[in-house]
């Protein structure tokens, strides 16, 4: 590949500079340090895993996130289409949250082998019981996407209903890379205004804002759980719960705090998302809802019904023998999903037919546990890379996420629309994707008319 392709630099663009190539990777470094110091500046910046006292003493133990130099090339169509599926996406999650009885009955037998689900079952069921009724809604989602070189169409991977991560981060990146571009775009043939306006993190606030609005308590505060407990808030009213934990076994290590969530539940505030939102976005709902005419019991309109069906990847359950079987023999074109979030959970290859072979032989319920995916296989190009201060050049391949704010107060809709983006982008060899758990950086991208 090319000195030029290196850079992602139209190859016209590339011969005007015809730069050596000593002057492009001196040209690399020096983004690179401007990047760093843009970073610093704007608090485009994560706790250092390498400092002890980082997370413990403020302002002590920060590096700039990890990031892509330059954006990722994301044709405008896909944009486009992705954009208008998000608030189809919201309003099937608010459609399908009202409709208890799918959900028990859909995630049934997940829980007799999944304790997490069973006790997020658990409080769900003990809602309908009491018919507890969530009057004001709200969801800040998140719908990720690839795009299929195979196909050529842009695939759904999952939907996030719960901590729907990186609105502010993932802003800021958009806001250094167009910087970036207004600096040296013309050196690279690169123009900035190519690069989507992203205000996740803005729209997030307003619609969280928007929600304590409507709760209609001047006095009321809006809480932020960082991992369920039984607080002392010293007597406030709480309109809105937010949820930036609370979707991992490992954010309730104890008793007090499934007791906190089911007391949060229980309560008349706001939940950001409510018990019945976070079980919308489990992978065995995304399967539930992937099969024939499931969709139609929520959304009459047909045409954003064939919008919806048009994104869907191959999603299976582990009944079918036939799937199973050809997951089996050709274990590279599948992805095994646990009933899981955050990253650094799904099997693939040797590891999936193993997986699957083993689960074969147990029988039972066990095979409820996961759900099969249609692997996606995107188009990789050659990257710049800076983590910690370094760079570095490897193919990748990126994931689309598209942010989606929801607000409803019974029958009105108050939000309902597209919020922003994250794009995210790894090494092509890599299997996971999340940034937090070391496997992606965060990414922005410059649309184009392929």
């Amino acid at each position: 590949m090319s000195d030029e392709a290196s850079l992602g630099v139209a190859p016209t663009a590339a011969a005007e500079g015809a730069a050596t190539p000593g002057q492009q990777q001196a040209l690399l470094a020096e983004m690179v340090e401007d990047a760093a110091v843009w970073c610093a500046v704007n608090g485009l910046v994560v706790g250092d895993r390498a400092n002890q006292r980082s997370g413990t003493v403020p302002g002590v133990g920060l590096v700039h996130a990890p990031f892509s130099l330059l954006p990722a090339r994301f044709p405008a169509s896909f944009w486009k289409q992705a954009c208008e599926l998000a608030p189809i996406f919201n309003e099937l999650v608010d459609r399908v949250s009202l409709d208890g009885e799918f959900l028990q009955a859909a995630l049934s037998r997940t829980k007799q082998v999944d304790e997490f689900t069973a006790r997020l079952l658990e409080i769900h069921e003990k809602m309908m019981t009491i018919n507890k009724k969530e009057d004001i809604r709200l969801g800040l989602h998140r719908s990720d996407y690839m795009l299929d070189s195979e196909t050529n169409s842009l695939l759904q991977i999952e939907l996030n209903t719960i901590s729907s991560s990186f609105p502010g981060l993932g802003s800021l990146v958009s806001e250094l890379h167009r910087t970036l571009l207004n600096q040296y775009g013309k050196v690279l043939g690169l123009d900035p205004k190519r690069i989507p306006q992203n205000w996740a993190a803005t729209q997030f606030a307003e619609a969280l804002g928007k929600a304590w609005a409507e709760y209609n308590n001047d006095s009321a505060v809006v809480l932020m759980v960082v991992q369920p407990e039984e607080r002392n808030i010293d007597g406030r009213i709480v309109a809105v719960v937010y949820f930036r934990a609370g979707y991992a076994p490992t954010d309730y290590p104890s008793e007090a705090e499934w007791r906190a969530r089911f007391l949060m539940e229980q309560s008349s505030a706001v939940k950001c998302p409510s018990i019945s939102y976070h079980l919308v976005g489990t992978k065995k709902i995304q399967q539930e809802l992937a099969k024939p005419n499931v969709l139609e019991r929520f959304l009459d309109n047909k045409e954003d019904i064939a919008k919806l069906r048009k994104s869907f990847a191959g999603l299976w359950s582990l009944d079918n023998e036939e799937i199973v079987k050809s997951a089996i023999e050709k274990p590279d074109l599948f992805v095994l999903k646990p009933q899981r979030e955050g990253g650094g959970n799904n099997i693939y290859g040797h590891d999936l037919r193993d997986t699957l072979i083993k689960l074969q032989k147990e029988q039972g319920e066990s095979l409820a546990a996961y759900i099969l995916m249609q692997r996606i296989f995107p188009k990789a190009s050659l990257t710049a890379l800076v983590r910690d201060g370094d760079w570095f050049e490897d193919l990748t391949i990126s994931e689309l996420g598209i942010y989606g704010a929801y607000l409803r107060n019974k029958d009105k809709v108050i939000l309902n629309n597209q919020s922003g983006y994250l794009m995210r982008t790894k090494v092509s060899s890599s299997n996971e994707g999340g940034v937090a758990a070391g496997f992606a950086v965060l990414d922005s991208m410059l649309l184009t008319d392929e």
